[in-house]
């Protein structure tokens, strides 16, 4: 199974910090983001990794590079005109993914979920890794039911923590141009082919200078 690491964006809650650095190549306690997002997939046995790049893409090719020092192997979907988003970015990429199922990882996630786990047979089009609500984000995004189907109302509600697999048909007939998965799933949510899982251990989205100092303060 391959995986993919969305990487395309600008930081523009970063404020100053992502200037002259994308937001991937922040570091917390001196590893950028995608490089412990990178070394986590490897441990876990995904080795071909695809990247999506825009917004000073350039620097975080050059501090990946192929893979190699690493163990694993590295390629690049870029995005020259401006990032796509999470739905468009997948898009343009899927020549490099194939047409098998593949996770899906932001990079800005921080957590210790097992990603070896979602190495299983995918129901639906789309399996989601679901956290508790965090305070930024408290009314959650699905509800998930005893048969693991996703909703997109219900109680209680959980949040997306940005981790998933993705079947390349919930991307059939989309858009070349820029636009958000948020409606893919959420259709397929109503279609019954969205599934996912509460997973209760460490998780923080690294969205904000705040969130980033919370990072370093709780791993160091």
């Amino acid at each position: 199974m391959k995986a993919m690491i969305l990487a395309a964006g600008l930081g523009t809650r970063m404020g100053h910090l992502t200037r002259d650095l994308p937001k991937p190549l922040l570091a917390v306690n001196g590893t950028p983001l995608i490089v412990s997002v990178v070394e986590s997939l490897i441990a876990a046995g995904f080795a071909d990794l695809v990247v999506n790049l825009a917004y000073l893409g350039e620097r975080i090719e050059a501090a990946l590079g192929d893979g190699s020092r690493f163990g694993a192997r590295i390629a690049y979907s870029r995005e020259p005109d401006g990032p796509l988003g999470t739905g468009g970015g997948i898009k343009r990429a899927l020549p490099l993914l194939g047409a098998a199922p593949f996770l899906l990882v932001n990079a800005d996630v921080r957590c210790d979920y097992p990603f070896a786990r979602l190495r299983r047979p995918l129901p639906g089009l789309a399996h989601l890794v679901l956290v508790d609500n965090p305070a930024h984000h408290p009314d959650g995004d699905f509800a998930l039911a005893d048969d693991g189907r996703l909703a997109n109302r219900g109680a209680p509600m959980l949040t997306f923590a940005g981790v998933s697999v993705i079947d390349p048909r919930l991307l059939e007939g989309a858009s070349q141009d820029a636009f958000s998965l948020t409606p893919l799933l959420r259709t397929a949510a109503d279609a019954g082919q969205l599934h996912g899982e509460h997973y209760p251990g460490r998780w923080l989205d690294v969205g904000t200078p705040a969130r980033l100092a919370q990072a370093q303060a709780t791993e160091s």
